[in-house]
């Protein structure tokens, strides 16, 4: 019965690979996020929303 079983599973090798076809990618991206993260210059940076400093005066309609 173990044998059966064990005989169904994917070898070794196709496991790494099946692993490391996530790993990989994911990795790039993430480093990728960093990067532009730290890296980029002011006119390309997404613009932070400013908040409302008096926000009575946006609600007395």
């Amino acid at each position: 019965m173990w044998f059966s079983l064990i005989g169904r599973f994917p070898t070794g090798m196709i496991l790494i690979c099946t692993i490391l076809s996530f790993v990989i990618p994911f990795g790039v991206h993430w480093i990728y996020k960093e990067l532009h993260a730290h890296g980029d210059p002011p006119w390309k940076q997404e613009p932070i929303a400013e908040e409302h400093k008096d926000q009575q005066s946006n609600n007395s309609g």
